[in-house]
């Protein structure tokens, strides 16, 4: 159709709906006003049938008032004869003609009293029920057949060429009625067809021919409103299939349309009665149809439309009754009738009303698709953080046995014969067999193939077996290949299984091996015979591949992790979950209340299975016969249980969004059922019964798949691709259908299609049709399906093919015509807004109770995936994108993340992030992508914690049932990477990774952070973890690339540089001790960087970094050995010593008397502070637990059980017993205090103003002195083991001072070093600040902090380096804080600091982090004297020490706190 008639009929939602039922009863792909009606292909209405081409001949003359036969030699036509019954407009007429032996043809041609209709009556005498009339009419001056719309009930379109009515039993004669209202008809032709013996009845072989009595034309003197012509336009163009017209057929269709109301009038009808049989309701206003006639003929006729469709938007797109629409009809032309009676012009209102954005939303291209950029949905402005899901975590861990559980004899078999297999292995299945199994293994060994079976069958056993070159097929194996005693036959062998005795199994064991040598064979069909019995595989053969391609699981594990009962209970039931999509839906649906009651660990065990059947790792059939409506009613049940966890667990909805994206909608009946009726109604249509089609007709009634939706569309795209074969078997294998899965199908598929040119269109439509059955059984994800099945859609029966009716759910959003519009757009910007409008409006009713609640969740999962694949085609759209169009589809896409995962509060701040930098972009701010790099890593960092979650939940669960079933082990490896990949994470990690780049040459980063500029020559070793190899010893030097690294590692002997791609902080424990350690640190930013030195794994680069780069390049071993010589022994390490501390007698001691033999430089040089800063410098208070005292308190009488425990444990840990060290810290914590430590303790602290923890009860004093021990118990964790024996240092002389402070509750927390680390300049100051507690900032914890420089010759002008990106901030309340102090932390030449635990004594508060509301961020005042202040504060400790410095500290309401200081090393 063009633009003007596709809008009119378009926008039909609005003036119309009850024209829309219409469409829905043509079993249109969807009720919704939008680009579904132009979804048909374009048909010719005047294209002429073959048949009746092939019969037309010579007219036979027929005299008035009687038929007789008669030749014509007429030269107009062609050499062939046609039966011709003309007819007098005087009189009904009545002729016979016999047509075969006793079967007669009567023609009844009459006129009513009206004069208006013609009434053909057809009666064949016969018994036979299956005639067809296959007929169309002839109009002046045309050969052609054309199609009348009025057609008796059932008749069908015959290749968009003739139409075929059926005939009704009357008695034992078959009856056919036939009105023909059109004036223009002057004659129709016809065949008989009996369908069933598919015999042709004609006349002397050609077409009966009946000529329609002239009628006088009456053309009443009346208008007829020009809505009511639209109406009848639009029904008429639904009526002839919905094609898409040229302008010149438009308006010709508009001329039908008013002729045929104009024969209404003259048949007597009225206005009225037009209007109440088009809108479906009496108008009871007489002045309405006087406005109109009054009104229309000064405003054109479109101007009216496009001025009620503005009404309509800016309304909100409501519901209309026939009678508003057109009142709204009428109001918008008073609207326009108002502008022209002020003067406006008819050309100044059509500009005004057709520029811009209304005209794009007016101006549709249906063949193309391709509309308008300029077009946009408003989007509604809300809170971001109503979007805010969270849900405290609550995980339900089953208990599991830790005793081994009891194997049966054919799992002890194969976990013997695995044991001693020297190859991989390809191929395991174990089989239930009623109560006993059957073990199918198969491996590679040696180059050969080797195939293991047993039974514990108790009859004796024999294999009858073949090999296959050919999936499926049976060939006699070589002679070769033939175990003892085998006898062969004509295609097959059979062979003895040999009983076996195993050990402690009371059931005996029989098993076979068979060597097969011939790499040709991909198979090995067979049967058991047992005792007289066949045994078969649910009535098939058993098939076993021999090549896969990929290595199982040799074992399921302990299933720790999971929910091990539920797995175990789905691997028993998946022999009979494979019969059908039935039994496996039905039996999932049984074990839904167990998956609840397990919680998330329980619904991952659904997860998992579905997700396998998905991926077609699981078998879908097995030889049982399911009808389409039982497996759509079991997927109802199923997703009716799954709604009903929804509502009632929101806490679980992510999840189980994940299991319904797995499982089609279903239905309840009637939608399956069609699957099945439908196709018998495509191969009738358009005479394709044979072939492919028909073996698709046996598999569908068979049992019906997703498969389907694949083969539907594929046949689709052959048939588009001027029927290109190749583009059919393209479809199927983009979509993992091969040839041997068509095979394998208990009905398979052996052709290929094989359609005519002429069935094109009508193939096209029809299977346009059935893919929406196909989509809305088995699509849970389909936009246009979800759409439909929540607007509501009607598709009538057909003769034996029952009817579907789904009504509307109530408060939808009202953006889907838009989104469907722009689906299929290539720039995706303005639909991406849709998408994610329709979301946001959808969210509140996913969160209310409602009947239709899974129908909105499909819609919901619908609207996800349409974002995801919107995403991946506007890629092109940004390969010359401006940086803010990037970041804005960042935005959009992280919005949309947001909307499908739960606890989803830091994707949030992401969000309320990158809406900030776009804002400081746009006005001019200089830092913009300073902050944006920091808003981009923060999102990579919320990815990977998502990824790590769904790793932790799904892949243990993915690990244990995959070895149960025995899944490829491929699909194990990266089950949930694939879950993963499938979402929108996918799509933002690859935006990201757009950006990065961008925005690190905007803010002159470079593609490396330089953390120890260290030069290093090493061979290149690539690790997962730095966490993972830091007590090894490398035994050359070596140059270790780690993916992660955390910030608190060791760096491992023997390695000379790191380089990471993660984010560790400048000043964090790993960064320290690599540059005090000599060892290069570096972060690199650039993957392709990354990629190129991670290929040079195993060969010798050299690295000069500089403070801002890294320069590498490939050396040779002799040049190491060079650069080694000129280095060797050029000042020896210096030698590291420990002095064992003694006790002083005093358990507790202040701040005063804080001396070298009583504690550690981290208290020295605190109390050194006091007095000798600046006043607004402040320094807590501080007491302290000196050195000697664990100790004491160790050899108490108390705690002698506890001294002797640790002094077994203490031998076994010096005999390399490494596993000590975690029991020896629990026993730590096993000692009891003295009274003597508790009363000093208390006294010291009370005199120097800090608070008792007694004071608040004994339960206080008792988390205080559980922090003081497990300081004490940190001298013995792995990384400070490890440290002090690679230096060896006597662990035994290590003494650990405690220092006690109380804690500041701090706003933001920072580190000074006095000299940059990464450039070594003394000019000037380096810190970071993190907000909340520095924990986040030394320790272990994610992202990068805020970092400036400073130079010391102007404190005043601070240079921020990089904005924060850490999630995760630490708070606590008003609490004191115990810090290890030992004697080994700050000796010199060795980086100790931060090997041991500071330990508070409640429990911080971690607090997602909201960087948009953070002053230090935002305000630019403070964000300067926080940070001058802090430089300020480190030069003057700097100048107090005279020496370079490690400062940490706190602000706290501006004012800035020093908490500890040591020398910088």
């Amino acid at each position: 159709m063009s633009n003007t008639i596709g809008n009119n009929l378009l926008h039909q939602s609005l003036l119309y709906p009850t024209v829309l039922e219409h469409q829905g009863r043509i079993n249109s792909s969807t009720c919704i006003g939008g680009n579904t009606f132009f979804q048909s292909q374009a048909t010719s209405l005047t294209q002429k049938s073959s048949i009746s081409t092939e019969f037309l001949g010579n007219r036979l003359k027929v005299r008035r008032h009687k038929l007789k036969m008669g030749k014509c030699c007429s030269s107009s036509r062609s050499r062939s004869t046609r039966a011709v019954l003309a007819a007098d407009p005087s009189s009904g007429l009545t002729e016979k003609f016999n047509l075969y032996q006793n079967v007669e043809l009567q023609v009844d041609v009459e006129l009513p009293p009206s004069g208006s209709t013609s009434v053909v009556n057809i009666q064949v005498t016969s018994g036979i029920d299956s005639l067809l009339l296959h007929w169309g009419a002839i109009k002046s001056h045309t050969k052609k057949w054309i199609l009348p719309h009025h057609r008796p009930v059932g008749t069908t379109v015959y290749m968009d060429q003739a139409l075929r009515s059926p005939f009704e039993k009357s008695g034992s004669n078959a009856v056919l009625r036939i009105e023909i209202d059109d004036p223009s008809i002057q004659a129709l032709e016809f065949l008989v067809f009996d369908e069933a013996r598919n015999k042709w009845y004609k006349y002397n072989g050609g077409n009966f021919h009946v000529k329609l009595p002239k009628r006088e034309s009456r053309s009443p003197n009346v208008s007829i409103p020009e809505e009511l012509v639209q109406v009848q336009a639009y029904l008429r163009w639904e009526r002839n299939g919905k094609q898409n017209y040229s302008p010149e057929k438009e308006k010709e269709e508009f001329e039908a349309a008013r002729r045929e109301l104009l024969e209404e009038i003259s048949r007597g009808a009225s206005i009225q009665d037009l209007r109440t049989k088009l809108t479906g309701k009496k108008d009871t206003s007489e002045s309405k149809e006087q406005l109109v006639s009054g009104s229309k003929s000064s405003i054109p006729e479109d101007l009216v439309q496009i001025q009620s469709f503005i009404r309509w938007e800016r309304a909100g797109k409501p519901n209309y009754s026939p009678e508003q629409q057109l009142k709204e009809f009428e109001e918008a032309r008073k609207e326009l009738q108002v502008e022209l009676d002020k003067g406006a012009s008819l050309d100044e209102i059509r500009k005004r009303i057709t520029k811009g954005g209304t005209q794009a939303k007016v101006s549709k291209q249906p063949e193309k698709k391709n509309y308008s950029t300029g077009e946009r949905i408003q989007r509604k402005k809300r809170d971001v953080m109503s979007l805010l899901s969270k849900f405290d975590s609550v995980p339900v861990e089953e208990k599991i046995s830790l005793e081994p559980p009891v194997l049966s004899a054919i799992k002890q078999f194969a976990r013997e014969k695995e044991d001693h297999i020297d190859g991989p292995i390809v191929n395991k299945k174990i089989y239930k067999l009623a109560d006993k199994e059957l073990l199918v293994l198969v491996a590679k060994s040696s180059g050969k193939t080797k195939v293991y079976l047993a039974t514990d069958l108790p009859e004796p056993v024999v294999l009858h077996w073949a090999l296959s070159k050919i999936p499926g097929e049976w060939t006699a194996p070589p002679a070769t290949v033939l175990p003892l005693d085998s006898v062969s036959l004509d295609k097959a062998a059979e062979t003895k299984l040999a009983i076996i005795s195993t050990d402690n199994q009371p059931d005996k064991v029989q098993s076979l091996e068979i060597t097969i040598e011939d790499d040709s064979f991909v198979g090995m069909p067979f049967v058991l015979l047992s005792g007289e019995k066949w045994v078969k595989n649910g009535g098939s053969d058993f098939y076993v591949e021999l090549n896969t391609g990929s290595v199982k699981n040799k074992d399921a594990g302990d299933g720790k992790g999971t929910s091990k009962s539920l797995l175990d209970k789905i691997a028993d039931l998946e022999s009979e979950a494979q019969k059908s999509f039935m039994h496996r839906f039905n039996i999932a649906a049984d074990l839904m209340e167990q998956a609840t009651n397990g919680g998330e660990l329980g619904l991952a065990a659904i997860v998992v299975w579905m997700r396998y059947m998905a991926t077609r790792q699981l078998i879908w059939n097995k030889n049982y016969n399911v009808k389409p409506r039982e497996i759509s009613q079991a997927q109802d049940r199923l997703t009716d249980l799954l709604q009903n966890v929804y509502k009632s667990s929101p806490q679980y909805r992510e999840i189980l969004r994940m299991i319904m994206s797995t499982v089609g909608r279903g239905g309840e009946g009637d939608v399956g059922q069609r699957i099945r009726d439908e196709i018998l109604v495509i191969q009738r249509n358009n005479e394709c019964k044979g072939g492919m089609m028909e073996e698709w007709h046996q598999k569908l009634h068979n049992n019906t798949s997703p498969d389907d939706v694949v083969i539907c569309q594929a046949l689709i795209d052959y048939i588009k691709n001027d029927f290109d074969i190749g583009v059919y078997w393209k479809t199927l294998s983009d979509n993992g259908i091969t040839k041997e899965r068509l095979l394998s199908y208990d009905r398979a598929i052996h052709s290929e299609p094989n359609f005519r040119r002429e069935q094109r269109d009508g193939l096209l439509r029809d299977l346009g049709h059935y893919m929406r059955t196909l989509k809305a059984v088995h699509s849970g994800a389909d936009l246009e399906s979800a759409i439909a099945n929540c607007m509501g859609y009607k598709a009538e029966g057909q003769g034996f093919m029952v009817g579907v009716n789904i009504n509307p759910v109530s408060g939808l959003p009202s953006g889907f015509p838009f989104v469907l519009t722009h689906i299929e757009d290539k720039q995706v910007e303005s639909l991406l807004e849709g998408l994610l409008e329709a979301r946001e409006e959808l969210r509140p009713s996913l969160s209310r109770p409602s009947d239709r609640l899974k129908d909105l969740i499909f819609l919901d999962i619908a609207l996800d995936s349409a974002v995801r694949t919107a995403v991946e085609r506007g890629y092109e759209e940004l390969n010359n994108a401006s940086p803010e169009k990037i970041m804005y589809f960042i935005s959009l896409v992280v919005e949309n993340l947001a909307l499908s995962v739960d606890n989803n509060e830091d994707l949030i701040y992401c969000l309320k992030g990158w809406n900030q930098a776009l804002s400081m972009k746009k006005s001019g701010d200089g830092n913009w992508a300073l902050f944006a790099k920091s808003v981009l890593d923060r999102t990579r960092l919320s990815l990977t914690s998502k990824s790590e979650s769904y790793n932790q939940l799904l892949q243990p669960s993915a690990e244990y049932l995959g070895a149960q079933l025995g899944v490829d082990q491929s699909a194990v490896s990266i089950f949930t990477e694939e879950i993963i990949r499938a979402g929108s994470a996918a799509s933002l990690s690859s935006l990201l990774n757009r950006l990065d780049p961008v925005l690190r040459q905007t803010a002159n980063l470079g593609s490396w952070q330089v953390i120890s500029p260290i030069e290093a020559i090493g061979y290149v070793v690539v690790v997962d973890q730095l966490l993972s190899v830091q007590n090894n010893t490398y035994s050359k030097p070596t140059i270790l690339v780690a993916k992660s690294v955390r910030g608190e590692e060791e760096i491992p002997d023997g390695v000379v540089a790191v380089l990471t791609p993660d984010m560790p902080d400048v000043l964090s424990h790993v960064s320290v001790r690599a540059r005090n350690s000599k060892v290069c640190f570096a972060t690199c930013f650039d993957p392709n960087i990354l990629a190129s030195i991670q290929a040079s794994e195993g060969k010798l680069l050299c690295l000069k970094p500089t403070s801002a780069d890294v320069v590498y390049s490939e050396m040779t071993d002799d040049e190491l050995l060079s650069s080694t010589n000129s280095k060797d022994d050029v000042s020896s390490a210096p030698s590291l010593t420990l002095v064992k501390k003694k006790f002083a007698g005093r358990y507790a001691i202040s701040s005063e008397e804080f001396t070298n033999d009583m504690v550690g430089a981290k208290s020295r040089n605190i109390a050194n502070l006091k007095g000798k800063l600046p006043s607004w410098v402040n320094i807590p208070t501080s007491v302290a637990l000196p050195f000697g005292v664990f100790e004491t308190v160790l050899s108490d009488d108390l705690n002698k059980a506890v001294a002797s425990k640790l002094d077994i444990l203490k031998r076994d840990l010096d005999e390399g017993n490494v596993g000590a060290l975690g029991e020896i810290r629990n026993t730590v914590l096993e000692l009891s205090a003295p009274p003597q430590l508790i009363k000093e303790l208390q006294e010291k602290m009370q005199k120097s103003g800090m608070p008792w923890p007694g004071d608040e009860g004994e339960q206080r004093w008792e988390q205080a002195w559980i922090a003081i021990k497990k300081v004490w118990a940190s001298k013995w964790n792995e990384r400070a083991y490890f440290s002090t024996r690679k230096v060896k240092l006597d662990h035994d002389y290590l003494c650990m001072a405690v220092l006690v402070q109380e804690i500041i509750n701090a706003d933001y927390a920072f580190v000074i070093h006095t000299t940059n680390p990464s450039s070594e300049d003394s000019s000037e100051i380096y810190a970071e600040v993190v907000k909340g507690l520095g924990e986040t900032l030394v320790g272990a914890y994610p992202g990068r902090a805020l970092s400036f420089i400073c130079k010391k010759s102007d404190l005043n002008s601070p240079q921020v380096l990089g904005y924060p990106s850490k999630p995760i901030g630490l708070f606590i309340k008003q609490s004191i804080i115990f810090r290890s102090d030992s004697n080994g932390e700050d000796l010199e030449g060795y980086a100790g600091a931060g090997l041991y635990d500071s330990v508070p004594m409640d429990e911080e508060d971690k607090v997602v982090l909201d960087y948009s509301s953070d002053a230090l961020i935002n305000d630019s005042k403070f964000r300067h004297e926080i940070l001058s202040s802090i430089a300020r504060a480190g030069s003057a400790i700097e100048e107090l020490y005279g020496s370079a410095q490690d400062i940490e500290g706190v602000v706290k309401d501006g004012k800035i706190y020093v908490v500890q200081t040591r020398p910088q090393m």
